[in-house]
């Protein structure tokens, strides 16, 4: 793993969030989109080299929908810039952490993602990053 890649923030509405992390932050949010597949809207900052995700659940029953109405909002994950995402995989699964999914999968801001169980991660949702041009 090269760096933390970004933070990821559950929010009930991005509506209302945006403007209150522009403020936080003292920086607009450069980039909106929706991960239809995952049933998530998505708002990114940049804060120096860091990045924020907000994300936003766009029906009852995805993951971020389930992950509120258990936790309520607040930090949903830490993501992991990675080069070679299949190998990360492969390294980590041999390891012993449980991924949640066997292949990457086409995420926000132009990535290939994954995500580690937060069983096998002392609690943490866990994801891996690829720029999906490499």
């Amino acid at each position: 793993m090269e760096k933390i890649e970004h933070l990821g923030i559950a929010v009930n509405s991005l509506e209302e969030a945006i403007p209150l992390y522009e403020l936080l932050l003292n920086t607009k949010c450069y980039k909106t989109e929706e991960v239809e597949r995952e049933g998530v809207k998505t708002a990114f900052f940049k804060n120096g080299p860091n990045k924020i995700e907000l994300l936003e659940a766009t029906h009852s029953d995805s993951p971020i929908a389930k992950f509120i109405a258990k936790k309520g909002e607040g930090i949903h994950h830490i993501a992991f810039a990675v080069s070679d995402i299949k190998a990360e995989m492969n390294r980590l699964k041999n390891a012993g952490f449980q991924l949640l999914s066997e292949d990457p999968k086409i995420g926000a801001d132009n990535k290939w993602v994954a995500f580690l169980h937060p069983k096998s991660t002392k609690g943490v949702l866990l994801e891996l990053c690829q720029e999906r041009d490499q």
